[in-house]
């Protein structure tokens, strides 16, 4: 009986205590004119609600709070706007004091200097860097012909097989954009890169707690070890004489027509940039597509009739040209409906450099705004049946020009890499499609926030067309 007081006893002062604790956390951040919320944990905050219940999480607080509220998310004071108007004009306004708000751990693993994480004059020398190297120009004449050349090679071979397709993408996704990037040494340093790559993802969606055993200590150490291998690199590349048409090439000329030179941490930040925004949009979309397309086996028809179709007016080593990849409207829809119903990305970060009014509320300097955009996409005004996987209804190009249209971004952060994305989906998919016929195994969980995954992997029997 003593021990059973004992134990009742410390139950009802640990709860006292959780109380208190979360009661003295809500008061700091209950200052005049901030909106309606809560804030969870000293520290913690309400991260774990929003990684594990995620959409859930965010039509729970709209329902007790309107679509504008605050909460502590991933080690940051945050405000999360669900409304489509004050969206647009916060991803429109970045010079009215919204810049950039990404996640701390974030910024630690992809480097100071990433373009998503810079702003004003910088984030114009580096979004033209950029710009440069995945111009239409770009694409046709130097990227294009990789992209093609490298999927022709990955494709091969996968007739009579079981294959986890989630693991393949992601493969397919970060060696493509390696040979991109450095095409002579691709092969010699993907096997010692691939392994960090993976670990450095995985720590930037993570709290920024330095512990062993963390994603956010292994993605660091990821870096580290991404940093050695790229500037071992950049010097090999600077002691030789020989020239690179590659991003590397490129990025590291010193002729004057290179108008915005960077430095050599600059370019290391870049090229992981470029491979962990390809990777994520990349891999996923073109997993979901395979998923989707097995589902709709009409979709597949359509989509398989357009390939064949370029296969006629060919030999059969003839690549994949730009007017080819011009002449794929339906493969462009089924990209984009992937994108709408598998909502790939989220939503986006801003920061508040300024105390500011926002939606009749002030926003203390420093906070982050999360323009949470997934609910747009299932928004029955614009897209009649949402639930539907129905690529016919992008036909329409007004659909894609139309304001709410954030499946991409939006303002001046509108992914700059976004034709070459689709360049390299739109390939894997004609390669794909006239080799071979698939099948599920298994019918695996599909989990889709915070990253849209299957955690047991998604096999597929795969068989000649």
């Amino acid at each position: 009986m003593g021990v059973l007081m004992v134990i009742v006893g410390v139950f009802v002062m640990v709860l006292c205590m959780c109380t208190a604790v979360l009661r003295w956390n809500e008061m700091r951040y209950r200052k005049k004119g901030l909106p309606p919320g809560t804030m969870g944990w000293p520290v913690f905050g309400e991260t774990t609600e929003f990684l594990k219940q995620g959409p859930n999480f965010m039509k729970n607080q709209r329902a007790r709070y309107g679509s504008f509220f605050k909460s502590h998310i991933l080690g940051c004071p945050t405000v999360v706007s669900m409304d489509p108007e004050l969206n647009r004009y916060i991803l429109m306004n970045e010079a009215k004091g919204l810049v950039p708000g990404y996640p701390q751990s974030m910024l630690d693993i992809l480097g100071k200097c990433n373009i998503a994480a810079v702003h004003g004059s910088t984030h114009k020398q580096m979004r033209g860097a950029l710009l440069a190297l995945i111009s239409p120009t770009m694409i046709r004449q130097q990227l294009l012909p990789k992209i093609d050349e490298f999927m022709r090679a990955f494709l091969s071979n996968w007739d009579n097989q079981v294959i986890n397709i989630q693991n393949r993408t992601k493969e397919m996704a970060f060696l493509s954009s390696l040979k991109q990037i450095a095409s002579a040494e691709s092969s010699s340093v993907a096997q010692q890169f691939m392994p960090e790559f993976f670990k450095l993802v995985l720590g930037t969606l993570s709290l920024p707690i330095d512990l062993p055993g963390t994603n956010y200590r292994r993605g660091f150490q990821a870096r580290q070890n991404i940093l050695k291998i790229l500037g071992q690199l950049i010097e090999k590349r600077g002691d030789s004489e020989e020239s690179h048409k590659d991003m590397l090439g490129y990025l590291m000329r010193n002729d004057d027509n290179n108008r915005h030179k960077l430095s050599d941490d600059e370019i290391i930040d870049q090229i992981i940039t470029i491979l962990y925004s390809g990777y994520e949009t990349v891999s996923t979309t073109s997993m979901m597509a395979v998923k989707y397309l097995h589902d709709h086996p009409t979709v597949l028809e359509e989509l398989r009739k357009e390939h064949m179709g370029i296969r006629e007016r060919k030999r059969a080593d003839e690549p994949i040209e730009w007017n080819d990849l011009k002449s794929m409207r339906f493969t462009r829809a089924v990209i984009f409906e992937t994108s709408r119903l598998a909502t790939i990305v989220n939503g986006v970060l801003r920061k508040t450099t300024q105390e500011m009014e926002l939606n009749g509320y002030v926003i203390p300097k420093g906070w982050r705004i999360y323009v949470y955009t997934r609910e747009i996409n299932y928004d029955p005004f614009l897209y009649p049946d949402p639930l539907a996987f129905n690529p016919r209804r992008w036909m329409d190009k007004g659909l894609e020009s139309q304001n709410y249209f954030l499946i991409f971004g939006g303002g001046t952060r509108q992914c700059p890499g976004k034709e070459l994305g689709i360049a390299e989906i739109s390939t894997f998919l004609h390669y794909f499609v006239t080799r071979y016929r698939w099948e599920e195994v298994g019918g695996e969980k599909l989990m889709k926030f915070p990253r849209v995954e299957a955690p047991n992997g998604l096999h597929i029997r795969v068989s000649s067309y």
